[in-house]
């Protein structure tokens, strides 16, 4: 397990706010992104497709394969043979993965073509230059 120090304060992202008095726990990371140790894994984004969804290039995919994939959730496919990751749009017995970047054009199935679910992306993992 992976564990660091949470701290028990909120971290105010727009206005400053006075500081209070620090409490800390701490936190097993890998209890709090892994939900199905067995079937999950971890890739690390390539490209620019999923901006609007708050993924970025080169954050890190914690991807579970135990989670049955749904209408609306962010999916890891294989598409010809080539992994991508899209928001899965599934209605009216039609299937087709969004890009969350309006550059990007939905992937529709061709006639024989298939699109494999991976796994549904849990969270991600960011990380900044120092």
């Amino acid at each position: 397990p992976l564990q660091a120090l949470l701290l028990k304060n909120k971290v105010c992202a727009g206005f400053p706010s006075p500081a209070e008095d620090l409490g800390a726990q701490r936190i097993d990371l890998t209890s709090l992104l892994v939900v199905h140790a067995q079937a999950t894994y971890f890739l690390r984004a390539s490209g620019h497709s999923m901006v609007e969804a708050g993924i970025f290039d080169d954050d890190i995919l914690v991807v579970d394969r135990a989670v049955r994939p749904r209408h609306g959730h962010i999916v890891v496919a294989v598409v010809d043979g080539e992994f991508t990751v899209k928001r899965l749009y599934q209605r009216a017995g039609r299937i087709k993965l969004r890009a969350a970047n309006v550059t990007f054009p939905d992937i529709v199935p061709k006639d024989g073509q298939t699109i494999e679910i991976w796994g549904v992306v849990r969270s991600t993992i960011k990380q900044f230059s120092v």
